[in-house]
């Protein structure tokens, strides 16, 4: 059974930083892809970054690049999503993901296990 627990999100103006929190176990951390999305209202649920079992090879979506890192810590049983320079359009329910491959084609696969969300929300 695998178990994500996000936390982390919240209320921020233009320009501010957050950092999420997906937490699991020590299993799923040490050997899962983990990832995070996020689903706007009224929008499809989209790719933000992921990073790989091994080699902290990571992957970010176009509209992040630079902005958001994607980190793992295996002590803490924990993967991060530090946003920096956050944009109203970064307004969304963030989604921790994780799924048993351990290759570094991140972006454009199925994710089988999912947390229940954390809300994000940029003011102008």
């Amino acid at each position: 059974q695998v178990q994500l627990v996000e936390s982390g999100g919240g209320l921020v103006q233009a320009g501010d930083s957050l950092r999420l929190s997906c937490a699991t176990s020590r299993r799923t951390v040490s050997n899962y892809a983990m990832g995070w999305f996020r689903q706007a209202p009224g929008k499809e649920r989209e790719f933000v970054a992921a990073i790989a079992v091994s080699g902290g090879f990571t992957s970010y979506a176009d509209s992040v690049k630079g902005r958001f890192t994607i980190s793992r810590s295996i002590a803490e049983n924990t993967m991060y999503l530090q946003m920096n320079n956050l944009k109203p359009e970064d307004t969304a329910v963030y989604y921790c993901a994780a799924d048993y491959y351990s290759g570094i084609y991140l972006q454009g696969r199925t994710y089988n296990y999912w947390g229940q969300g954390t809300q994000v929300t940029v003011s102008s």
